[in-house]
């Protein structure tokens, strides 16, 4: 992993508001290498999914810019396949016509015979080939983000791009669908950029962590190199001293240099009982 082929910039971002324009993102600079799992984390706010969706095309930067093998990104492409925390898979699709459709989308030109087996190869790479033929409502949630997984592999991307994949799942599908990662990430050595809000997944999945500061002009903070031998084992690092220690610089950032303290009172204004009386929601006003 040492070339150099996915590069942001000086990327900064301008958003149009009624008071005039919003600067999310400021002076963000990031060579990624090629077979690289980068985590992106920080808080809500900190633009760390409008990076993504810069890189992903979905965005166009304001200032600055992003090359892929030299080549500058400013549209969407097929050598950048995202997944979202939402599958976004098609209910009226079986799960295999689901990634067949990504396939046949795609510019490399396949017969129906290749088509057929390149889908399946990809719906293996998940272990989901004994749900092929059953829709999306006929699946767990674990079950359709390998979906959406084997439908964004299939597309054969450079860089795969993973806004909080497994943000909507329970604590063990999240473990398991961790693991499936790690082994396609060291089966195929794709280079891989993750949005995370999970301090523990970031460190067991990444070379890098990129931490960002809040927003608004939110930008880079720190870069942490994750020097922990592949392939890794969850329940073995629990122990492992340096497991620890990079857990620890991530939650110092977060917690104590990035501190961001949200406001509370609307929140318990909205709470406010049906039955409170009239003197209290009066206070509560007049405080207000």
């Amino acid at each position: 992993m040492n070339a150099t082929h996915l590069e942001l910039t000086q990327v900064g971002i301008d958003f149009p508001t009624a008071n005039g324009p919003f600067n999310a993102l400021t002076d963000v600079n990031l060579k990624i290498n090629k077979g690289e799992f980068i985590s992106l984390i920080g808080h809500s706010g900190c633009g760390k999914s409008t990076v993504l969706n810069i890189v992903a095309g979905l965005y166009q930067a304001s200032y600055g810019g992003v090359l892929l093998d030299n080549l500058e990104v400013n549209e969407p492409g097929p050598e950048r396949a995202v997944v979202f925390q939402n599958h976004s898979l098609l209910p009226w699709l079986s799960v295999y016509k689901n990634v067949e459709l990504a396939v046949k989308q795609s510019p490399n030109k396949r017969s129906k015979i290749e088509v057929k087996e390149w889908v399946e190869h990809n719906l293996d790479l998940v272990q989901m080939t004994h749900a092929k033929d059953k829709l999306p409502s006929e699946i767990s949630g674990g079950m359709k983000q390998r979906v959406g997984i084997a439908r964004a592999l299939s597309m054969q991307p450079k860089v795969l791009l993973m806004d909080e994949p497994f943000g909507a799942l329970d604590a063990l599908t999240r473990s398991h669908l961790q693991d499936s990662v790690m082994e396609i990430h060291a089966a195929l050595g794709n280079t891989v950029i993750m949005i995370t809000h999970d301090v523990d997944e970031a460190v067991l999945l990444s070379d890098r962590i990129v931490m960002m500061t809040n927003g608004p002009s939110a930008t880079i903070g720190e870069i942490l190199d994750v020097d922990l031998e592949r392939p890794r084992n969850r329940i073995a690092l629990a122990d492992n001293p340096s497991y620890n220690k990079y857990r620890h610089q991530v939650l110092q950032f977060l917690y104590e240099k990035q501190r961001k303290i949200e406001p509370v009172f609307s929140q318990q204004k909205t709470n406010e009982t049906p039955h409170s009386n009239k003197k209290g929601a009066n206070s509560a006003n007049n405080a207000a």
